[in-house]
């Protein structure tokens, strides 16, 4: 049982709402009720957002790659050191960064990830005995740290638009479409040991890495489940694909592929307005990572253009060189802000800016992951946060404003609990494995330290 003595409800703020949880989902719901003895009281509860693209790994390399080489850096730059990189990481390496990485997502407030994962094999290439050994990592660490997963296992076969051959830094990631449906298979089976709100999707690279008859075979293997996609990150991505398919990414998929409600087009970040309307009217969640592009200096994500069209979108930390929900929400504003000298952007009509971000993001978190969760909802997954209404930075608030100043102006740090379809994994602020998680995290930044 929860206590809040707020929550934010489908239709707004609600005062001492009392949930019941059954089997990982919210059975009931009370307002105007009365704390019981035995139940969780916390301040304010909302319902956890999905954090809805994350490459683990990356974030062992944080404060590395932001020295400028000679020339102009960029994103192509920064991909040759990650896969640098990558090449010293092995299956305990991964293991051991990606439970970190979950802890830090939950004690910041997401409830679950979409785990795009893209490095199935030994270095050269080579594969393991068990085709999905770094996969089986990966659930490790959601088991360890409680987190919701919906894993996306990567088909990565070409190096580059047109069928180019992998490079050596991209051995580790590259199948055929044959080879992937076996991976596919194996975590589909080791899945089955997980909790019951485990998805397994897939997750065609990009059109790049990729050839339109091997995407085509590609895309049945999903069966329901969700298809995630990197699309027009950088132009150089857009030029590509228009040279060799006589169209630009967005606009190809759009005209030959079935893209709908259960694709997430991560980043999507240079369209034209007539490929933001359709691809918006597709039912697709734009999957936007604000930290990580401006990190990598992608540029910015389209934001009136997609609203108008009645577009939906989630967040996720991508790279995740910072770990910070309320600042993934804040880039996004800030980034339309800036580009159109204008404020409150990203909501279409008047309300919270703040309010207007964080539900949109939820629900379409929780879409783009296949996850009934988003809203504090009867029959929904308990993906829950609270937050300190205590802390300096929104004592002064009145509960309208919460979220406004939960975004625009406060520290990390104002999590108090979080559960993960039910599992209580944030107490006090802390997820309850952090000791044993940050003492395999600081044995492996040793270990790397020490070959790199």
């Amino acid at each position: 049982m929860i206590f809040a003595d707020h929550a934010f409800l489908a239709d707004g703020w609600a005062k001492n709402v009392r949930l019941t949880v059954a089997n990982g989902h919210i059975a009931s719901i009370s307002k105007n009720a009365v704390a019981q003895p035995g139940d969780t009281h916390v301040l304010a509860l909302l319902p956890a957002l999905s954090n809805l693209h994350s490459h683990s790994f990356q974030r062992a390399m944080a404060g590395m790659t932001e020295y400028r080489i000679a020339g102009r850096d960029s994103f192509w730059t920064w991909r040759d050191l990650m896969y640098r990189f990558l090449e010293h990481l092995t299956p305990e390496h991964i293991e051991s960064i990606a439970a970190f990485v979950f802890m830090e997502m939950q004690e910041a407030g997401y409830a679950a990830v979409g785990e795009f994962h893209y490095v199935h094999h030994q270095k050269g290439g080579a594969p393991y005995d068990n085709p999905a050994e770094l996969t089986a990592r990966i659930f490790a660490a959601a088991q360890l740290t409680g987190i919701g997963l919906t894993h996306l296992p990567v088909l990565y076969s070409y190096g580059g638009a047109g069928a180019q051959a992998l490079a050596a830094g991209q051995l580790r990631f590259g199948n055929t479409v044959d080879e992937f449906a076996t991976l596919l298979a194996a975590a589909r089976q080791a899945a089955q040991a997980l909790p019951a709100d485990t998805i397994i999707g897939i997750a065609p690279h990009s059109l790049r890495a990729t050839v339109p008859s091997e995407l085509a075979a590609a895309l049945p293997l999903a069966a329901g489940a969700p298809i995630h996609i990197h699309v027009a990150e950088q132009p150089k991505e857009v030029a590509d694909i228009s040279a060799w398919l006589g169209a630009r990414p967005v606009e190809w998929l759009l005209d030959n592929t079935n893209i709908g409600p259960d694709w997430c087009a991560i980043h999507a970040t240079h369209m034209t307005a007539q490929e933001t309307a359709r691809l918006a009217k597709s039912g697709a969640i734009a999957g936007l990572c604000p930290i990580t592009e401006a990190n990598l200096g992608d540029g910015p994500f389209n934001g009136p253009g997609w609203l108008a069209a009645g577009g939906a979108f989630g967040i996720g930390s991508d790279s995740n060189v910072r770990i910070s929900l309320v600042e993934e929400l804040r880039m996004l504003e800030y980034s339309q802000r800036l580009r159109d000298c204008a404020r409150n952007v990203m909501l279409d009509g008047a309300g919270s800016t703040g309010a207007a971000l964080y539900r949109n993001a939820a629900l379409g978190g929780a879409q783009a992951l296949a996850r009934k969760a988003g809203a504090i909802a009867q029959g929904h997954l308990a993906d829950l946060v609270a937050i300190d209404l205590t802390h300096p930075t929104l004592c002064g608030l009145g509960i309208e404003q919460v979220l406004d100043g939960l975004v625009f102006a406060a520290p990390d740090g104002l999590v108090t609990d979080l559960w993960s379809a039910g599992r209580h994994q944030v107490r006090a602020g802390k997820h309850v494995q952090r000791g044993a998680i940050i003492r395999g995290w600081r044995d492996t930044m040793a270990k790397l330290k020490a070959v790199l």
